[in-house]
């Protein structure tokens, strides 16, 4: 009979020499690129249609139908740390530390940058809605770094990008390690297990504010999958996810709870579950291969959208329903809004993020 305790360390060890999977798969996930733009289009119809910033009237009479639905989609977040953890995987498998520091900064400040000096001036110009944040409150915010100095985030999504940034911090141990199959699971294993450890420290505990414990296991379960993805799943990758899941409900439902003050209605808590498992299943689909055959050439184009529209949409968008909303029809106005911020959305990944990146990326190659 095998050891059980021989049986998991063969689970940990086995992938590292065998053939990985992943060679035999394409190299671009388009279903990820898919996945992204949902998560994005799932927040702006959460802001939009739930939160409700900026319309004249309250957001449950101006769309009844859709907004049962659109009261969940500040769950989007979470889909987006589930894929981030897959994905800073598979970007840094190979890399130096010095490259995926790189790649990093050139991943996320460029669009941050014009996002933040785009949204301050559009609240400066626009009358009647919110009032821009101090010039100095605006420079601290472009260094992405507002969040522990104190300092009032310009756009409220902001708050996301330090979580990603504290998750990068973590996993940049691992990229100058080297990454391996035993090292990246290790290191998912200790994470798990301080998220539980600090889950009821105090809030501003700087040592609670750095392992994140409600955010902190869907980056864990996304760097499971991908482990999943390159070396095939196997028993202990699995309950990873499955603790991920399950770990990861409580702090969602928390957040559930929040979301009266913000939205000024109830729904129900069961959905949250719902939506969670499904996130969950199709980053499973991803992580075994039954979306590689998505290859529609039009979902690069629309990955390249999703961040420059996550940090465009809320307060630009709020300030525009707030001075047209009296004016224009409802859905005449969404649909009109949400076409604007997509195709504002590619000019700045055209004209932006990629001249800016490659310049920056040139820079930050010599250093």
């Amino acid at each position: 009979m095998l050891d059980p305790t021989r049986a998991l360390i063969s689970t940990m060890q086995r992938p590292e020499t065998a053939s990985p999977p992943e060679a035999t798969r394409p190299r671009r996930i388009y279903a990820l690129d898919g996945l992204r733009l949902i998560a994005a289009l799932t927040v702006v119809i959460y802001h939009y249609m739930a939160r409700g910033g900026g319309w004249h009237t309250d957001v449950k009479t101006l769309f009844p139908q859709a907004f049962p639905v659109a009261a969940y989609g500040w769950l989007g977040v979470q889909l987006f740390f589930l894929i981030s953890g897959f994905v800073i995987c598979m970007s840094c498998w190979g890399k130096s530390l010095k490259d995926f520091f790189v790649s990093r900064v050139v991943r996320l400040y460029p669009a941050y940058w014009f996002g933040v000096l785009a949204t301050t001036l559009t609240v400066a110009l626009i009358p009647g809605g919110a009032k821009p944040l101090p010039w100095n409150a605006v420079i601290t915010n472009l260094t992405m770094l507002q969040e522990p100095i104190g300092v009032e985030h310009v756009d409220g999504v902001y708050w996301t990008l330090f979580a990603e940034l504290r998750f990068y911090l973590l996993f940049a141990v691992i990229a100058w390690w080297g990454l391996t199959y035993r090292r990246v699971l290790a290191f998912c294993c200790i994470w798990a297990v301080t998220s539980v450890f600090f889950a009821n420290a105090p809030t501003n505990s700087p040592l609670r504010l750095l392992i994140m414990p409600d955010n902190s296991w869907y980056f864990i379960a996304g760097m499971a999958f991908y482990l999943m993805y390159r070396f095939r799943p196997n028993l202990m990758l699995s309950g990873v996810v499955l603790l991920c899941f399950s770990a990861s409900l409580p702090f969602a439902l928390n957040t559930w709870a929040n979301t009266e003050k913000y939205m000024g209605h109830n729904v129900p808590s069961w959905p949250v579950v719902l939506i969670i498992a499904a996130c969950f299943g199709l980053m499973a689909l991803v992580a075994t291969g039954k979306l590689s055959g998505i290859t529609w050439r039009w979902l690069p184009y629309a990955g390249a959208l999703t961040y420059p529209l996550y940090l465009l949409h809320e307060v630009i968008g709020r300030e525009l329903f707030s001075s047209l909303s009296p004016r224009v029809p409802s859905y005449v106005l969404l649909g009109s809004v949400i076409v604007t911020m997509l195709c504002a959305s590619w000019l700045v990944h055209r004209y932006v993020e990629r001249p800016l990146g490659r310049r920056l990326k040139q820079g930050l190659a010599q250093l």
